[in-house]
């Protein structure tokens, strides 16, 4: 991935349209994460997005500089606006080529930008599958970014400190689509249901 070659906003988009299909009665769900009701796992894609939006924007302080473990993530009243208007300034964050270069810190973590756009693209695929497959709305991510995301995480398959932060790799058929090879990669079983 070089600057900026990839654009958050389709993927965003995705995330934003299976937001909007989450009813209330849906919220307290389970997930593919053990530990994220629904409910958690959307306040887990607004703290995200603005961690993200705010690493491109190289504008660190507390949104980058908190691990993403320091507290159950979770929503409030008016999430429902704030998610999408987030996903969009974190796509429109990255689509400046300042963003892919130089260092920038998320999650408590300094990193190069262009390594913190390979993970949000990441986080913003998988965490999509999370939340169509938790909430039983159709998925399909954006082309270009579940192959960033595949990448990605293809590029850790072998390193053993992985599993902290992923998760042990599931295995999946040699044939089977990428986005399911990604999720294996990424810890979780495709076949998941809730």
């Amino acid at each position: 991935m070089t600057a900026p070659t990839l654009d958050l906003g389709p993927q965003a988009r995705v995330i934003a349209r299976l937001a909007e299909g989450v009813t209330d009665e849906r919220l307290a769900g389970a997930t593919p994460c053990p530990e994220l009701a629904v409910h958690h796992l959307l306040g887990h894609l607004l703290h995200l997005a603005a961690a993200f939006r705010d690493a491109g924007r190289k504008d660190l302080g507390a949104t980058t500089d908190t691990p993403p473990t320091d507290a159950v993530p979770d929503i409030g009243p008016g999430w429902r606006e704030e998610l999408p208007k987030v996903l969009d300034e974190l796509a429109e964050a990255w689509r400046d080529p300042a963003a892919w270069t130089g260092m920038t810190r998320a999650g408590g973590v300094d990193l190069p930008g262009e390594i913190a756009a390979a993970v949000a693209v990441d986080e913003l695929v998988v965490h999509g599958w999370d939340l169509a497959r938790a909430t039983g709305q159709p998925y399909e991510p954006d082309p270009a970014a579940l192959q960033a995301s595949h990448d990605f995480l293809q590029a850790s398959a072998d390193d053993p400190s992985r599993d902290a932060i992923f998760g042990p790799i599931v295995r999946v058929p040699a044939d089977a689509s990428l986005l399911d090879r990604a999720l294996g990669l990424s810890g979780r079983d495709p076949r998941w249901t809730p």
